[in-house]
Formats: C-alpha cells, structure tokens, sequence
C-alpha cells in the first residue's frame, strides 16, 4: 500500500475518486453485478524534489515501499512507461530491471511498459520490499507532451461589475475525424445569461447545433442549464460564448470571503471519439490493468466525459464596514444632540446675589481703614 495521506499535499496535483456502475452478467442484462472503482491521480515534480533531476523512486514519492500485493485482488500489477528508453540501456537505469515488458499502439505510436508482477515471487525479494528506481545516466531530451484529440478551455471575459461573457473552447486536434460533442453548462442564477447572445463558431463560420435545450434560472431556486449537441470538424477550435448580467445579492446571502469572488462549476463534455482518443494515457484508470484495455479496434469508438476548468467570478459587493461606520456616527451626533437638549430642559439658572460679610470681615475692614488700608 503506498497511500500516504500526507506525501498527498506535497504533490503538485491529486485527485481521488470511488466509482460505482452496474455490469451485465449476461448478453440479455438479466443479471447485473456491481463494480467499484478506487482511483487515485497524483502528479509529482520530480524535477524540482529531486533538485534538478528527474531521478524518482517509490520512497522518495511516497516514503514507502511496495511489501505485498493488494490482498483481496487476483491481479496486482505496476506498469512503467518506458517507451522512449527501452532500447537505449546508456540513457535509463532501471532497478530493478523488469522481467517483462508490454507493447501495444496508444495515440498511432507505439509504446512500451516495464511490468512487475506483484504476485511474482522474483519480483517481491525476500526481504518483502519493492522500491522501484529509476536513474538517468545522462539528460533526457524535452519532449512536448502528446495533445489529446479532444480537451477545452473555459474563461470569463468583461470588465466592470455589470456585464460579462462565459466562452468556452472546444479543441478537435484529429487530422480528419469529426465527431459530435454534448456540451453542458450549469450556470449559477446569480449570472442573468443572455440566451440570444449565444455564438457558436468553428474556423471563423457559425456553426449551428444540432440540439439545444435551455432551462432558465429561478432566482434563489434553481441554476440555468444549457444543453448543447455540437459537431466539432476536424483540426479546429470552436467557440461557444454567451453574455451575462450580475445579479445583486441580499448581504445574508454572500460568503464570508465575498471579495474572493463566487465559483461557477466547471463545464461537462460527453462525445463518442475514435478509439485512438479514448486510449490516450489519461483513460488507463478505466482498469488498473492493461489486459482489460488492449487490443484495441480502430473501428470502435469510446465514450469520453471531461470537465474544464472552474470560474471564479466577482459580483457586485457592498462595504460590509458601513454598518459600523453608520452606527458610530449615529451614535455621536445623537450623544451630542440629545446631551445638549437634555441639558437646556433639565438645568435651572438663579441670579446669585452679592453676599454680605460676617462679623469677622466688617472687624477686618475697620482695622484696615484705620492703617489707611482699602477695604476687602
């Protein structure tokens, strides 16, 4: 078991998921079974954990080793891609080496896979322990990562806190199949959508679906939903864009962070694409292992669902400190106010009249007007 749970934050990118969908035990589906799925996606920089090598191991991505295979499966495998290293032995270390490889076709090109068994005992040694190692002898060329035939983009476009635009890229990198994506958008009810603002374009030209449904938002009950079925061409990008309004909040309504800003979810794609998309590295997770996924026919086409990229959009935000500033000014002006009006009702003013002097003081006087004193 290499799941760490705290090597996950180190990472420049997890992801980790339960699936769960009903298989036919039969050709009539009489029977059905239940199949669960455990995936777990990690990306590491080994490049900047290694300190400027690209040299990984099994400890030092997860500081554990591999001891015993997976008690409850009948398969427990470990695939290394090595397709650009198989036969050159000066460039690529492997420790230890593989006792088998697997060849097969992903993307028109051919690719290669070191394989450990783990249920093979000459590949768990005696002392229960695989760290897989891997080693450059040399600098591995950079080589671009391959381009899947179909992915997308999503932005926001606009300025100010009144108006907007949401527009969404859709990438058909294939030299000469064209093949129909599903495009669906749930959009917040905060974001008033302009539905007759929606474009469409495919290599400049409009570029009409060929289904679309459309649910308008209830303000506090439910979001928008916009279904679209487009037919993407080959080799272009098409672009689906539509303009919103921002809708103003109740302040019990916004979040404790409101200048962050709110997020829209991201946008789901379902498209049937030729085989040699849906064999494309990111959809080995379909079955942790090889032999359910190959071979694979050319004629066949597999269903593929991908999500962009979430939003962050700002909305119009009141001062929060008004409140404040409003309840300290009240109070002084009427501390101020009602102190004074309150004194001129509640004080009373007497003429105070000069007080004549006792007998000790007219005594004083006498003896001062003898010396030639003036009076006190």
């Amino acid at each position: 078991m290499l799941l760490k749970a705290e090597r996950l934050f180190h990472t420049s990118y997890h992801s980790q998921a339960v699936h769960i969908r009903p298989i036919c035990r039969n050709a009539r589906c009489t029977s059905i079974s239940w199949e669960l799925r455990q995936t777990l996606s990690v990306v590491f920089d080994a490049f900047v954990t290694g300190q400027g090598k690209k040299d990984w191991s099994l400890f030092r991505m997860f500081s554990r080793t591999l001891t015993e295979p997976c008690p409850l499966a009948s398969e427990s495998r470990v695939y290394v891609d090595i397709t650009s290293y198989s036969q050159d032995n000066e460039t690529l270390e492997m420790n230890p080496p593989p006792l088998s490889t697997y060849q097969d076709v992903i993307l028109g090109t051919q690719r290669t896979y070191a394989v450990y068994d783990l249920f093979d005992t000459a590949v768990i040694n005696s002392s229960r322990n695989l760290n897989l190692q891997l080693k450059w002898r040399r600098p591995p060329e950079n080589e671009a990562p391959p381009v899947p035939f179909l992915h997308a983009q999503r932005y926001v476009s606009g300025y100010g806190l009144q108006s907007g635009e949401l527009s969404t890229l859709l990438y058909n990198t294939h030299p000469y199949r064209a093949f129909p994506v599903l495009l669906l958008d749930i959009v917040p009810w905060y974001l008033r959508l302009y539905v007759h603002t929606l474009t469409i374009t495919s290599k400049g030209k409009e570029n009409k679906p060929s289904y679309i449904h459309y649910q308008p938002a209830q303000d506090r009950l439910q979001p928008h939903l916009l279904e679209m079925l487009i037919q993407l061409p080959a080799s272009s990008v098409t672009k689906v864009s539509i303009q919103f309004e921002r809708a103003l909040l109740k302040w019990t309504e916004y979040t404790p962070d409101p200048n962050h800003g709110f997020y829209v979810s991201p946008s789901v794609l379902s498209a049937l694409v030729p085989s040699m998309v849906a064999a494309k590295p990111v959809d080995w997770e379909e079955s942790p292992l090889f032999s359910s996924l190959f071979p694979v026919s050319d004629s066949s086409s597999y269903f593929l669902r991908l999500y962009t990229e979430p939003l962050l959009v700002n909305l119009p935000t009141p001062d929060f400190s008004m409140p404040y500033n409003v309840i300290c000014l009240t109070c002084t002006v009427v501390a101020v106010c009602y102190g004074s009006f309150y004194n001129l009702l509640t004080r009373t003013f007497h003429i105070e009249e000069p007080r004549t002097g006792g007998l000790a003081k007219r005594l004083a006087n006498l003896i001062r007007r003898a010396r030639g004193v003036p009076p006190l």
